[in-house]
């Protein structure tokens, strides 16, 4: 049995896997909160960027703190296909919850079935994930932990849809966003402990990439993302403070005429 290690690094890896769930969640939860304020396409490319910075920031999670997972005796690689199909996974099963809750006239039916079915995405996202891992060895799963990290992972992506429905004041998001990232971030955890790896050392070399030669860049340029998508959506007014706008200029407008 191989001694698995899931901070190599030390804390940095969990704490920056959390942070990107937080962003990824706050980001989510504000676009969705201006989607639901608006109506037609602008509503519709306000959940599609919730969705893919709610997906994005769980995928980033993940990888991010598949960063600091080690096993003693074996090299892992991942395969790459695999990698890219789980971060299609988590974009599409959180957009159609997301387009659930934003198009349902029944909330409540939809929160639950768009809870269920996003999280049971997330943990297909993280179970992918998984399976994307070569190192020398075989892999087999603890069955009650794993069940545990599917109920978490329904519970925050529940939790995380109800949240984008019913929060709207930037502070009250802040919290949610931070209660949401430890959910996440738990569900993960939750899945790796249930996680056992029998090595079977071998001179072979593994297909697939390094961490650093594709999970590191990859996860840096989502973040990216989620950080430059968080300033676009921060300095881009809000449909109250556009009407505002308007109406402080009317004024102006007519005094210029006359």
């Amino acid at each position: 049995m191989g001694h698995l290690d899931h901070a190599t690094f030390g804390w940095l890896t969990p704490v920056l896997s959390y942070a990107m769930a937080c962003i990824g969640a706050a980001l989510g939860l504000r676009c969705t909160v201006r989607g639901l304020g608006t109506t037609g396409s602008s509503r519709r490319n306000w959940l599609i960027t919730a969705a893919s910075a709610i997906g994005t920031g769980i995928w980033t999670m993940h990888f991010v703190a598949m960063l600091g997972f080690g096993v003693s005796g074996t090299e892992i690689r991942y395969d790459v296909p695999l990698t890219i199909l789980s971060l299609l996974v988590a974009m599409a099963v959180v957009c159609g919850g997301v387009f659930a809750v934003g198009y349902s006239r029944d909330r409540g039916r939809a929160l639950l079935l768009g809870g269920l079915t996003t999280g049971l995405g997330v943990a297909s996202m993280h179970y992918l994930g998984m399976a994307a891992v070569r190192l020398h060895g075989d892999v087999t799963y603890d069955p009650a932990l794993v069940a545990l990290s599917v109920v978490i992972a329904v519970i925050a992506a529940t939790a995380a849809l109800w949240a984008a429905l019913n929060i709207k004041s930037p502070i009250a998001v802040t919290v949610a966003s931070l209660v949401m990232g430890g959910a996440v971030s738990s569900m993960h955890y939750t899945a790796m402990w249930a996680v056992r790896v029998e090595v079977a050392p071998s001179g072979e070399v593994l297909p697939g990439a390094t961490a650093m030669q594709f999970i590191f860049p990859l996860a840096v340029g989502l973040g990216s993302y989620l950080f430059l998508t968080s300033a676009f959506v921060a300095l881009s007014p809000t449909t109250g403070e556009r009407e505002a706008s308007a109406s402080a200029q009317r004024p102006v407008d007519n005094a210029v005429a006359h």
